[in-house]
């Protein structure tokens, strides 16, 4: 089934898709199979309704003002689909898609559903996926959050999340600003301000973080890539985090942002943590 102009076909998806859409469609009241024929259709009706209600002839400002309106809806309707599609097409098949909050999907749907960017649709559609995979993965602030940033800023983030190790939770590794290994991406001091001040991250450009209380052995991540470390002493062992941590919500979009991985920083980061007399153990890394 499907119509000519529908986005999703239901016969097509799999199980967790389809419930993803179920749950949309239940959210923000949209029957997705034909949705974009019905919707319009009823759009159309509700006009031809006022007209006959008013029993009155419109002016020509109120049809301009009834014709932007069902354009809007049309728009809108279009930008749904949209990421809904991508959202679903992306959904893992143990996605835990029928815990999904159906006031989160209607809160999320009312900070995108004027997003006609593709870019911009690709990340609200990771960020649906993420939340209907994991349902309580992210908060309403946080799409509250993405709703206002433009274009440019979520590029910037994206190009700064390559700076990213997993060290029990995603820690960006920013040890010397103006690096060329940080620098030549972009990532310079007034960058590093700039995500300070929109709230993806906390920069101290003077003394730096340093997380304690680490064991013998540790294991940390890039990119999913393991590296294991081991200090010198047996417990209470510290490590340099560099000059930036993330904040609650620059932790919940690190993952979404599509970001990819900087190999000459991966080797970057192990020499400074050699030069620290810290013992290193990883696979090689392979180029591509």
């Amino acid at each position: 089934m499907g119509d000519g102009n529908s986005l999703i076909n239901l016969g097509d998806l799999s199980k967790p898709a389809t419930v993803l859409i179920e749950k949309v469609s239940s959210a923000v009241g949209i029957i997705y199979e034909p949705y974009h024929v019905k919707r319009m259709a009823r759009a159309e009706a509700e006009v031809d309704k006022i007209k006959a209600l008013a029993k009155i002839e419109l002016t020509e400002l109120e049809h301009r003002a009834l014709d932007r309106f069902v354009q809007q809806e049309a728009r809108k309707q279009k930008n749904i689909e949209n990421i809904t599609a991508q959202a679903a097409a992306s959904l893992p098949h143990d996605a835990k898609v029928e815990n999904l909050d159906e006031d989160w999907v209607a809160h999320f749907f009312k900070q995108c559903d004027t997003v006609s960017d593709s870019e911009m649709q690709s990340l609200w559609s990771r960020l649906l996926s993420g939340e209907a995979a994991n349902p309580g993965t992210y908060s309403k602030r946080t799409v509250d959050f993405v709703s206002t940033i433009d274009k440019k800023d979520a590029a910037l983030f994206t190009t700064f999340c390559q700076f990213v190790w997993f060290i029990g939770d995603p820690v960006p590794l920013i040890y010397k600003t103006d690096d060329e290994i940080y620098t030549n991406q972009g990532i310079n001091f007034a960058a590093l301000k700039h995500l300070d001040a929109i709230g993806l991250i906390s920069f101290e450009s003077v003394s730096g973080y340093a997380r304690k209380g680490f064991g013998k052995y540790a294991h940390v991540f890039y990119y999913g890539r393991p590296t294991a470390i081991e200090f010198s002493g047996e417990a209470n062992n510290q490590l340099q985090m560099g000059h930036v941590l993330l904040t609650s919500i620059g932790k919940e979009l690190t993952p979404i942002c599509g970001s990819s991985p900087n190999y000459e920083f991966y080797e970057y980061v192990i020499r400074k943590w050699f030069q620290q007399g810290l013992v290193l153990s990883s696979i090689g890394l392979q180029r591509r």
